[in-house]
């Protein structure tokens, strides 16, 4: 398995091999010894999530309160979507940038990105499936979102595909609104959490909550 780094720091992306034959195919979207080599730490998966998006929908952008935050590696087990990491830690170097990735069931390439970043993304077929590897469990209270059609973030949503949002989506708040509300995480907030993660004695690989 391939392991890069996407030039936000903190977001990477994992290619496995993909093994064809007359039956169909096989390939392990997730592997751990090559998330430890890339990454430090062994991931530790609280939860599994599954969305099934019909084409045009948009989810996110989505990220938790740290901590403990989420952390997320995703992949698509069928379908193709246009997946997108937003830099949302105030006082990154690579603040309010984002990079586009696509992922699709053919390749079963998969998207990790580490606590305090955003994601969203956009199904660009029908029933496009998104299983989800989470680092803590869906905690309601400290669930936050960008609206994904913040006209300043401007992010590059497909052309000639029309947007399908939930209502909370919609309505959820700017980078800027966000900013001057306080709520997204910093940059050296989640370096310290970072950093907890390659430390041996976190317990369980995950640090805790103060």
């Amino acid at each position: 398995m391939k392991a890069t780094e996407l030039s936000i720091s903190g977001a990477w992306m994992f290619e496995p091999t993909v093994f064809p034959d007359s039956r169909g195919s096989f390939t392990a979207p997730f592997q751990g010894a090559a998330f430890r080599e890339a990454l430090g730490f062994d991931l530790t998966v609280a939860q599994t999530n599954m969305s099934v998006s019909d084409r045009g929908v948009i989810r996110g952008v989505h990220y938790a309160d740290l901590p403990p935050s989420q952390a997320k590696y995703l992949y698509v087990a069928s379908g193709v979507i246009r997946d997108v990491v937003v830099d949302i830690r105030v006082g990154s170097p690579t603040f309010g940038e984002f990079r586009v990735v696509e992922l699709d069931a053919d390749s079963m390439c998969a998207v990790y990105l580490s606590e305090g970043l955003g994601h969203a993304f956009q199904a660009l077929t029908d029933h496009a499936v998104v299983g989800y590897l989470c680092s803590t469990p869906y905690n309601p209270a400290g669930e936050h979102g960008i609206t994904p059609l913040d006209p300043e973030l401007a992010l590059p949503w497909a052309p000639g595909i029309e947007p399908v949002l939930s209502q909370k989506d919609r309505d959820a708040p700017t980078l800027a609104d966000a900013v001057a509300a306080g709520s997204l995480p910093t940059w050296g907030a989640c370096q310290a959490w970072y950093e907890q993660l390659r430390t041996p004695s976190s317990t369980a690989g995950r640090p805790q909550a103060a």
